[in-house]
């Protein structure tokens, strides 16, 4: 019997790893890591190792890592499939379950092994609760970022599996490297975040030129990232993107809906600055500035100047 633990994303891979590791201890059986060729350099594990090699470009492509995860499944004798939950992770958690004929559990935290079923934790209501949900083994769940500790090291064995010609739907055309930030957010003790109450593109850079000044890092609400693309999805936080726990959160022109909510309880110290006084977030800040940010910002940014 063996857990498997997947992500496309390199820092993702290892907490999953962490999960799997846990629950075959639980379980009394190996945890595996398994990688994708064109990947494998960025992710390094401390613990056994997986890596499928293809002629075709699996990254990016989930109806090819779907089909190669589910050829492993019988093969390895998978009891558990974690993986992480990214948007390309979803799209193949929930096709694996389909296939399979499975339970999936979605974003689920604290893992344990009770009464011969898989037992979570999850957000629920815009993060305001947590629900425990449960299912038979086996079954597949995804597992959000900053959920688990990173297991980085040197793998204690790594096997190449070769994948057999495969179909697809979807042509793979390019890889297009995202540019990421020089500060991660989920580690960051000072965070700066946008909101629609910015205009344009181009105004973000006063809310970069503070969060530098304050040697911290840039994050923003939902819309910024998945609707406008003005900032990388690493910076969106909240119920589907990062959850952060900063000594410090700013949160800027960032009306405070439930979805970001959740991304932010865990924070030390929450300064909100709207225009609009009714704004959810001054519900949960610590300290609150009613006023256009269009004139706060330059006037922090000449104070600490």
């Amino acid at each position: 019997m063996t857990v498997l633990a997947y992500s496309e994303n390199s820092d993702l891979a290892t907490e999953t790893f962490t999960a799997s590791r846990e629950l075959a201890n639980q379980l009394d059986c190996e945890a595996l890591s398994i990688q994708l060729d064109e990947l494998d350099k960025s992710i390094q594990v401390n613990g056994k190792v997986a890596v499928l090699k293809s002629e075709r470009h699996l990254s990016g492509n989930p109806d090819l890592i779907v089909t190669a995860l589910s050829n492993l499944v019988p093969k390895l004798n998978a009891s558990v499939i974690l993986i992480g939950a990214t948007r390309l992770g979803r799209q193949v958690a929930s096709q694996i379950a389909v296939r399979m004929r499975v339970s999936a559990l979605s974003e689920v935290r604290s893992l344990k092994v009770e009464d011969a079923k898989l037992t979570g934790v999850r957000a629920v209501y815009g993060g305001r609760f947590t629900a425990k949900v449960s299912s038979g083994i086996p079954c597949v769940a995804t597992i959000p970022t900053g959920t688990y500790q990173k297991n980085e090291g040197s793998p204690t064995s790594v096997e190449i599996i070769s994948l057999d010609r495969m179909s697809e739907k979807v042509v793979h055309i390019e890889t297009r490297p995202k540019i990421k930030g020089s500060t991660d957010i989920k580690t960051a003790l000072i965070i700066i975040s946008a909101g629609r109450g910015f205009k344009k593109k181009e105004d973000l850079l006063m809310l970069e030129k503070l969060a530098k000044r304050l040697d911290g890092a840039v994050g923003c609400s939902r819309p910024l990232s998945s609707d406008l693309g003005w900032m990388g999805e690493e910076n969106h936080i909240g119920l589907t993107g990062a959850y952060v726990h900063p000594d410090l959160y700013v949160a800027v022109g960032i009306s405070g809906q439930l979805q970001h909510i959740a991304g932010i309880r865990d924070s030390k110290i929450i300064v909100a600055i709207n225009k609009d006084k009714q704004a959810p977030i001054f519900q949960i800040a610590d300290y609150g500035i009613v006023g256009d940010l269009y004139e706060i910002i330059p006037a922090l940014l000449k104070y600490l100047a």
